[in-house]
């Protein structure tokens, strides 16, 4: 193994990672009680092969990683692109240029030492490695949502971090390099760096979507010999017709004879599934969270009440794997609607829409549903957590 003084680490932390839902950027929402990023600088923190690091943040953040700062561990504004945050924190340490750089991303929270120490040793005969994985499924070409033809997959791998460079070399290659790059591999390359290629590993995957936290929770739980911590809530809500023109119904406007009466703009359906993830956290329901007593929340967007449950969760450590609501009414027709709800609970809960269910039945005109005196509303949601 090289001395840790002589490899540096720049971990990448200062995009907005939108793609992941949440009311903060990936790398500091929660992935079993930790922050992705506290994962992923513990990752490298803990391999003896490597000295200083260097967290690249966006300059709101800073105050935010104060916890994890300190000893080797010092931190660096980003820029507007991935090439600029990387150049900021090169130029850091070119004030004590070490031999060599590892640059991982900061999304990465599930680093293998091993993956690590190849591109270490990789380093000692090329002076750029990258670690990867072959492609093995079939490629296609999709347009409009059809296959539109085939690629092939030979020769074709899928890039890792973390990417390991020879100090002087990447950073002159960096100075060099106008405009943006995908990775610092393509930086490397333009400036004529040989990259060797080492093995990675499937463990060490990117979050880049909501469901990206649950896959991540799971892997961890098996490397950690723990016990996946899985709930699921239930909620119910009803709420009966009143005069009006529309009514909302899991965030979608239905035009309508009537309306729905409720404190708030009464969504049924939204209010169902609210209680439903407050129920699987155990933290009550929508009243104790935002009591109808309080003037404040008066016809206020049930959305506003959804998304902070969907956020409490996310703050427990825990993705929402699944929701399913069904609305029981007469009237009106949901199925027209159905996707457009489906869309709207998905947005709001920073999930893919295949994880949202919404449905409906009639109650064959019993009960007050089938009196049509009001609508109500079931729902179940699935959140894990490590």
């Amino acid at each position: 193994m090289q001395q840790a003084a002589e490899t540096a680490a720049v971990i990448l932390a200062a995009g907005r990672g939108t793609r992941a839902g949440g009311d903060v950027p990936k790398q500091w929402q929660p992935l079993s009680g930790r922050p992705v990023l506290a994962r992923a600088l513990a990752a490298v923190r803990d391999h003896p092969g490597i000295g200083r690091i260097l967290l690249v943040l966006h300059p709101d953040e800073m105050a935010r990683a104060a916890p994890l700062l300190g000893g080797r561990v010092a931190a660096v504004a980003g820029g507007a692109t991935r090439a600029a945050s990387v150049r900021a924190a090169l130029e850091a340490l070119a004030a004590e240029p070490p031999a060599r750089v590892l640059i991982h991303d900061g999304a990465r929270p599930l680093l293998p030492p091993a993956v690590i120490d190849r591109v270490i040793a990789a380093l000692a005969h090329a002076p750029a490695a990258a670690p990867a994985l072959a492609v093995t499924d079939a490629l296609w070409r999709g347009i409009d949502g059809r296959v539109a033809g085939t690629l092939a997959r030979e020769g074709l791998y899928r890039a890792q971090t973390p990417q390991g460079f020879r100090f002087a070399p990447i950073l002159a290659a960096h100075r060099a390099h106008a405009g943006a790059a995908d990775d610092d591999v393509a930086v490397a390359r333009a400036a004529g760096l040989d990259v060797a290629i080492v093995a990675g590993d499937e463990t060490n995957l990117k979050i880049t979507h909501p469901e990206d936290f649950a896959r991540a929770a799971q892997l961890l739980a098996g490397a950690e010999g723990r016990a996946m911590d899985i709930r699921c809530g239930n909620g119910v809500d009803v709420h009966r017709f009143a005069p009006g023109e529309a009514v909302w119904l899991c965030g979608v406007r239905i035009p309508f004879p009537r309306g729905l009466e409720g404190h708030s703009d009464a969504d049924v359906g939204m209010h169902a599934l609210t209680d439903a993830i407050y129920g699987a956290l155990a933290e009550g329901d929508i009243g104790r969270h935002f009591p109808p007593s309080d003037p404040q929340w008066k016809g206020a967007a049930s959305s506003v009440f959804l998304a902070h449950a969907a956020g409490r969760a996310r703050a427990r450590g825990f993705a929402i794997t699944s929701a399913d609501v069904t609305l029981l009414c007469e009237r009106p027709k949901i199925a027209p609607h159905a996707e457009a709800m489906r869309a709207e609970l998905a947005r709001i809960l920073g999930i893919a829409a295949d994880r949202v269910s919404v449905k409906a039945t009639t109650s064959e005109r019993l009960g007050f549903t089938g009196r049509e005196e009001g609508i109500a509303a079931l729902a179940t949601a699935t959140l894990v957590a490590g």
